[in-house]
């Protein structure tokens, strides 16, 4: 695994979350207030994409059947055996880096 460089700072203003193709994986980047989370793009429900839908409270709900998903551990709290990926996250200087 290495870091990719994903985005930087400018490309995600607090409260907004976008999509990335990461080697070979669509990883969804959110921005909570200064603090950056990654988990996999695709519910594994459905495959909505979270990236698209609502963050709140540590929490991003899917905006299709909103089950609930925590930004630091990627755990379901609907479903417990229902998590995403989680992606470690490094910022360097304006640039966002992704482990995968």
């Amino acid at each position: 695994m290495q870091f990719f460089k994903i985005a930087t700072l400018s490309d995600l203003a607090p409260g907004r979350a976008k999509a990335f193709e990461v080697n070979g994986k669509t990883i969804a980047v959110f921005n909570v207030d200064g603090q950056f989370y990654a988990i996999d793009d695709a519910c594994p429900h459905r495959g909505a994409s979270l990236a698209a839908s609502i963050a709140k409270n540590g929490k991003v709900f899917c905006s299709w059947h909103l089950f609930d998903f925590d930004l630091k551990t990627g755990a379901c709290g609907a479903i417990p055996d229902f998590p995403v990926q989680t992606y470690e996250l490094k910022v360097e200087g304006t640039e966002i880096f992704v482990l995968c």
